[in-house]
């Protein structure tokens, strides 16, 4: 049975296209949202032609097809649903949940996550052995590293970071409908070169552009939930105007309005409600770490890794700077190596319980990437998505991050967490900080092994 008929054959058992509100796809699996469930022959979709099989998650009928075959029936699948338009219903408007939201937030990350395992572990490699401690086991220092060396280095590092926002601004024009090269282009504006750079004004070695008097604007590097907004008003603004805008006028048009409007929107109005989260989140932060008896360390080892998710970490960065200029040393990167590696233990105990074979493709790499300290892909590939992992993570991260405080735990350096992490205590702090990190390892694996995740549940 060839591509199109599988297509074919599913897309009749699913109750035809007029009972297809929509479809997507993931890494093995096509994803169909449809008007209703009870029109869906489930036993006549497992029968055909390569089916793996089926079954229905989170408002979601889900049919396992396996990896590169999903792509393939996808792409047949879409042109069927407008082959008949008079046979198509009008679809229900799905009701936006907590939990809907999230698994679109996630779905929005599927397809970025094997670059941010692969540049998660090209930073772990990086900052190992360009460390003085390592180099000087072979006579070296990194003075001495050639700076070509260096320069390759960060290319494989930096890259995925630098431009992640175009990244997800891509991801959220196609899950929302709009055309994903604009999304590509709006993101990279946000990271235009020609702005200041987001963690150079977070390290306070550049300033953001001033208009109107009061508008402070930045570029948006390393950010996620910005791009991920801007994407979503991006793509409706294209919607709306392919609407209005005649065919004659739409490819000139319609390119040139949304990426203008999105921009406009993007620079004027969520950056700068962005950046007055940012600030008060570094005040917030320095009043929490003047907190006695560990409270500190447990509230922002808890709380502290909402802030990858909004996309706001980078101004963190100031603060660090101050400490090392200030004492020589680094109070926060404890704590926050505490919550890296909480979110390592919460998805390994994910990725060795579940059944879900996609689960563990996703889940082992990003365990071991947030171990090395990029969180990202174990974020938006498995805790976020399940939620409860999260919380998980989240507690353990706190119960770590107490410790490091209460043991006045500090690094000499930044920018290091997690297994990396260990080269900035390399004192008699050095056992300290890896009996905190594995605390929290532990509380977050254990708590999500037993409370926080089923075996049988999917993303």
């Amino acid at each position: 049975m060839n591509n199109k008929k599988i297509a074919g054959e599913i897309l009749k058992f699913v109750g035809g296209a007029g009972n297809v509100q929509s479809v997507t796809h993931c890494a093995t699996r096509l994803r169909i949202i449809t008007n209703d469930k009870a029109q869906i022959d489930s036993k006549a979709v497992e029968a055909v032609d390569k089916v793996k099989g089926t079954f229905f998650n989170s408002g979601q009928y889900q049919v396992i097809l396996g990896t590169g075959l999903v792509d393939k029936v996808y792409s047949e699948f879409v042109p069927l649903l407008s082959a008949s338009p008079a046979d198509q219903a009008a679809p229900k408007k799905e009701k936006m949940t907590f939990k809907r939201a999230i698994r679109i937030f996630g779905d929005v990350f599927v397809p970025i996550i094997p670059v941010l395992v692969a540049t998660g572990l090209f930073m772990g490699l990086r900052g190992l052995l360009t460390q003085q401690a390592v180099l000087g086991m072979i006579g070296l220092t990194p003075s001495q590293i050639p700076k070509e060396l260096l320069v390759f280095t960060q290319v494989l590092t930096d890259t995925a970071f630098a431009f992640l926002p175009a990244l997800v601004a891509w991801s959220t024009f196609k899950i929302f409908g709009g055309t994903p090269i604009l999304g590509i282009v709006l993101g990279l504006m946000l990271v235009s070169s020609v702005l200041p750079n987001a963690y150079a004004v977070g390290e306070g070695t550049a300033k953001p552009l001033i208009f109107f008097g009061f508008l402070k604007v930045v570029g948006y590097q390393g950010s996620v939930l910005p791009a991920f907004v801007t994407g979503i008003v991006g793509s409706k603004i294209e919607i709306f105007l392919k609407k209005y805008i005649p065919d004659s006028l739409d490819l000139i048009l319609t390119p040139f309005l949304t990426l203008l409007s999105g921009l406009l929107l993007a620079l004027f109005i969520i950056g700068p409600i962005f950046h007055g989260v940012e600030t008060g989140v570094l005040q917030a932060v320095e009043f929490l770490l003047a907190l006695p008896l560990g409270i500190g360390g447990l509230i922002y080892g808890s709380f502290g890794q909402l802030l990858g998710i909004f996309g706001i970490h980078h101004i963190l960065n100031f603060l660090e700077i101050s400490m090392l200029g200030k004492d020589g040393w680094d109070y926060l990167n404890p704590i926050g190596s505490c919550g890296n590696v909480a979110q390592a233990g919460a998805v390994l105990a994910v990725s060795i319980k579940s059944l879900s074979p996609k689960i563990k493709q996703i889940g082992y790499p990003s365990a071991l990437s947030a171990a090395l300290g990029i969180t990202e892909p174990a974020i938006f590939g498995i805790s976020l998505r399940l939620i409860k992992p999260y919380i998980m993570a989240m507690i353990g991260g706190g119960v770590g991050g107490f410790l490091a405080s209460i043991l006045h735990l500090r690094a000499d350096g930044m920018a290091l967490t997690g297994i990396p992490g260990m080269l900035l205590y390399l004192n008699e702090q050095l056992p300290l900080f890896i009996f905190v990190n594995l605390v929290a390892f532990g509380v977050a694996f254990g708590l999500t092994w037993f409370f926080g995740y089923q075996k049988n549940q999917e993303l």
